[in-house]
């Protein structure tokens, strides 16, 4: 199996009369993008605005981010979602690298982010460096929590599936190759090196809370075997607005650090043997039920060792405390991603489990620091929910625009895939 991503280097939005990109530059036509998403009668109203890297710019609150990808030719990018179900992960993908769908409008929840494209923030989130087509969405009168959570989350994806489709004949900047054999023919690959699997953690917690693979809810799945390419074409997309510092956005899932890592060091340092996607859910039976499936499913790939990426923060570190015991248990080193909840002041607990077996730990930062931020000239959203958010509190926000919140609130500050620059240190 073969994937071919073509990438077409964005840099810069600007609106135009269509949908397009020309010269490196995605023209957005609005009245293009409002009039496919009002096709859902779940929506009301879209305004479509526009949000470059180092503007004067603060977004709140953001529900998802979606990198815009199509396919050229083989299978379908967001298979279930936005398009036909089928396999995903081969043939012809083009992305438009450095640039992003963003949503955001009135919500359900409290777990959402804020995104200044520039000042201090900026360096806590790599969405301030993506040229940004921002979707504010309002719902009808009557649409319940459910199906409004819905229409915000599959109206992004629409909307970057659509732009995509507007760059399908555009010259790649860029091509990258990735090939994915058969477990029989990986495990033979390199007999010399240790063999790696990817646990792959998924929040599937209900409403709010839930992953999309190949658009079916991941609260209704089991532990599976997925193909490292299809993730790449959209086959896992976000449904969840647990604390924006820790959430996997759909960009998050398309750009996936620890896939990207494992092919970069697969054949030099290790041999990529797989990724097992498990879902992170509430009961105790199910946890018990997923730690078992993960373990063996790892356990038949032949890994020596694996990587795992928790979601969200809490309940899920239980999830991830477990099989990381299990693998262990079977003789499979394992290495756990996870951020940390230590206060303002950096001393309390940090981890609400642990176990013996997690003496190998990466940490993504504390997200109860705090940070001062400057006002901003122009918000795209509703500043004021800010003080019902993760990450902000009544009075966060000062009489002159400026805010005082936690590290928690800025969208993917402490992402659990590695995709941030934050890190804590025993001092």
């Amino acid at each position: 199996m073969q994937l071919e991503l073509r990438e077409i280097k964005i840099l810069d939005v600007r609106f135009g009369e269509s949908t397009k990109v020309q010269d490196n530059i995605l023209y957005v036509a609005q009245d293009e993008i409002r009039d496919l998403l009002l096709g859902d009668e779940r929506i009301s109203n879209v305004q479509v605005d526009l949000a470059r890297p180092g503007e004067s710019v603060r977004i709140i609150p953001v529900k998802d981010v979606v990198e815009p990808r199509a396919k050229l030719e083989g299978g379908e990018a967001f298979p279930g979602m936005d398009g036909k179900i089928c396999d995903a992960g081969e043939g012809v993908t083009v992305r438009l690298a450095g640039a992003a769908v963003v949503t955001t409008g009135p919500i359900v929840g409290f777990q959402e982010g804020i995104i200044d494209m520039s000042g201090p923030l900026a360096q806590y989130t790599p969405f301030a460096h993506l040229n940004n087509v921002v979707l504010s969405i309002e719902k009808t009168d009557g649409t319940s929590p459910h199906e409004h959570e819905e229409a915000l989350r599959i109206g992004g994806i629409k909307a970057a599936h659509f732009i995509a489709k507007k760059a399908l004949e555009c010259a790649p900047d860029d091509v990258v190759f990735y090939n994915w054999e058969s477990i029989w023919k990986k495990a033979l690959m390199y007999p010399d090196l240790p063999k790696v699997a990817y646990v792959y953690q998924c929040m599937s917690q209900g409403l709010l809370h839930d992953t999309y693979f190949y658009g079916k809810d991941s609260k209704k799945m089991l532990p599976t075997l997925v193909s490292p390419l299809s993730v790449f074409d959209g086959a896992i997309v976000s449904g969840n607005c647990v604390s924006a510092g820790s959430k996997t956005t759909t960009y998050h899932h398309q750009n996936n650090a620890v896939i990207k890592e494992l092919f970069k060091r697969d054949g030099k340092e290790l041999n990529f043997i797989g990724a097992v996607a498990s879902p992170l859910m509430t009961t105790l039976a199910d946890k018990y039920r997923n730690t078992a499936l993960t373990a063996r499913l790892v356990e038949m790939l032949g890994a020596d060792g694996a990587v795992q990426s928790q979601e969200g923060f809490g309940n899920p570190t239980a999830d991830l405390m477990m099989i990381c015991s299990a693998l262990e248990k079977k003789g499979i080193r394992t290495v756990l991603i996870s951020n940390e909840d230590a206060g303002v002041d950096g001393k309390s607990e940090p981890l609400p489990d642990t176990s013996e077996s997690a003496d190998a730990m990466v940490s993504t930062g504390n997200s109860n620091a705090t940070i001062e931020l400057p006002p901003m000239d122009k918000v795209i959203g509703d500043l004021e929910s800010l003080e019902r958010l993760t990450g902000g509190c009544a009075g966060c926000i000062h009489e002159d625009g400026s805010l005082t919140i936690e590290i928690h609130g800025i969208l993917g500050s402490h992402n659990l895939q590695g995709t941030s620059k934050l890190q804590a240190v025993t001092v």
